[in-house]
């Protein structure tokens, strides 16, 4: 079955952007269509229609598709737990906790893992737009490589390669990354996408043509800047959105291993939200609402809140009056205690709460991975749809006033003086009522200027954008016959 290849001459270059765009624009022609990332490394995580995990860029591309994101779309998931080691998920599945020297000998099983998933794609659609990691002349990483060239020459498909012009330096970037490939590979680079140009496009003609007669390879297009593209995040963590003077003050630690940060992207762009990610070392700023995030490390991310502080600034923002809410991994740390008998998220052990929620947890083998729909137990009950990736189960007195109603179960808990919630529901901002409703809770005046923002809703506008992008900007004669 056709698979194109879109490789990126860094992180970052806009690979990401250019397959979900590709998938767009392919399904508006009525293309059966499916976004394909043999292996990402990435703490932003989506669950699948099939109960597994995946990473959120590609579960992104699956809805410019019009697919429900599938853990065959990403095979392989790396999870980083520490500088050396990360959680491996093979198909959207916990296979084991490694060091990356470890994985690099795994790699070999990995890519028959990477086959599989790929051939069972290809029996389902017509068409795979591919995505590679990081860079594909990476030259330590090029044994056994199963991200980027490693997967092209294994089933034999074309690829093209993208470039960041943003960041200057394009054309070094490009005939750089050529020059750092085998033979073979080189040869299977069918052409160069150039991505984020902003200014006369004549004055870049230039260096199209040099680079055309220096690779003999063309130039698909040349994609603008696309300004106010609003899109999932899945590993930078994204600027603050213009907001209001009286806006809610509302600050996030950034945890060292912070998982699905994407959860704030609607408070973000909350014209009512002024929003600040607080880094290590960073004052600890004044605010209505402090909110402990998602983490893949949760005993060694809360040492680490309390080696910054932040467990002195949260009892004196509580002492003010300010509201304090945990999701997933934040949580957590709400409690008395996380304890990790079995070591699944590092070393085997307990590590004292915050002591904020009567409660305790304890991490335990078998991820849960749902997809979730309810009600917030706030006033007006707004429905609440989200979905929870986490190894721990809490319990104890503090979850009898629970945050939310899962139909037959309940989630989170609500502190008795209203003060302090949690809950394991990650994509708690994206529905506009539950996001209403909580910075009603936190203190926010909800009259009509301070409106949520429909997430779901601009989110497919990026995406229609993109679409857009590629009929507009790239050469689609030269894209159909590479298909």
């Amino acid at each position: 079955m056709p698979t194109l290849m879109i490789q990126g001459t860094t992180s970052d270059a806009g690979k990401s952007t250019v397959v979900a765009a590709l998938c767009h624009w392919l399904a508006s022609q009525g293309v059966s269509v499916a976004p394909f990332k043999p292996q990402n490394m990435a703490l932003n995580s989506a669950v699948t229609v099939d109960g597994g995990e995946i990473g959120r860029s590609t579960a992104l591309q699956a809805l410019a598709c019009g697919l429900e994101p599938h853990s065959d779309m990403n095979p392989v998931l790396l999870k980083p737990q520490s500088d050396c080691g990360a959680q491996v998920i093979l198909r959207g599945q916990v296979y084991g906790n490694m060091h990356a020297l470890d994985y690099h000998t795994f790699k070999a099983k990995a890519r028959q893992t990477v086959l599989e998933a790929w051939q069972a794609l290809s029996a389902r659609y017509d068409v795979i737009i591919a995505e590679g990691a990081g860079s594909p002349a990476e030259i330590n990483l090029r044994a056994n490589d199963i991200a980027n060239m490693g997967f092209a020459e294994m089933v034999d498909c074309p690829v093209l390669l993208v470039g960041d012009i943003d960041r200057g330096g394009v054309f070094a970037q490009l005939v750089g990354t050529l020059e750092l490939l085998s033979a073979s590979e080189r040869a299977r680079v069918q052409g160069f996408i150039i991505n984020r140009f902003r200014g006369d496009l004549s004055l870049l003609e230039p260096g199209l043509d040099w680079l055309v007669q220096r690779t003999g390879k063309p130039v698909l297009g040349v994609l603008p800047y696309l300004h106010g593209l609003i899109l999932d995040q899945e590993d930078s963590i994204a600027s603050q959105g213009d907001h209001d003077d009286d806006a809610l003050r509302v600050i996030v630690p950034v945890l060292p291993r912070i998982s699905n940060h994407n959860d704030f992207d609607p408070l973000r762009l909350h014209p009512g939200v002024n929003l600040q990610f607080i880094g290590p070392d960073q004052p600890i700023p004044p605010a209505d609402l402090i909110i402990l995030p998602g983490s893949k490390n949760t005993r060694a991310d809360l040492a680490w809140l309390k080696q910054q502080g932040w467990p002195q600034a949260i009892q004196r923002h509580l002492r003010y009056g300010g509201k304090l809410l945990g999701i997933c991994g934040g949580f957590q740390m709400l409690g008395d205690s996380i304890n990790d008998p079995q070591g699944l998220e590092g070393p085997a052990g307990s590590e004292p709460g915050l002591g904020l929620l009567a409660m305790t947890t304890t991490m335990v083998a078998g991820k849960q991975l749902h997809r979730v729909a309810g009600t917030l137990t706030l006033p007006g009950q707004p429905p609440v749809t989200g979905y929870e990736i986490h190894n721990g189960i809490s319990q104890g007195p503090a979850l009898e006033a629970p945050l939310v109603t899962l139909g037959d179960r309940q989630d989170g808990a609500l502190s008795p003086d209203g003060q302090i919630t949690g809950t394991y529901l990650h994509g708690l901002f994206d529905s506009a009522d539950a996001c209403t409703a909580i910075l009603h809770w936190a203190g926010l005046d909800t009259c009509s200027h301070h409106q949520a923002l429909d997430y779901a809703r601009q989110r497919q506008k990026g995406l229609q954008r993109l679409g857009a992008m590629v009929a507009e900007h790239l050469d689609l004669g030269m894209l159909k016959g590479l298909l």
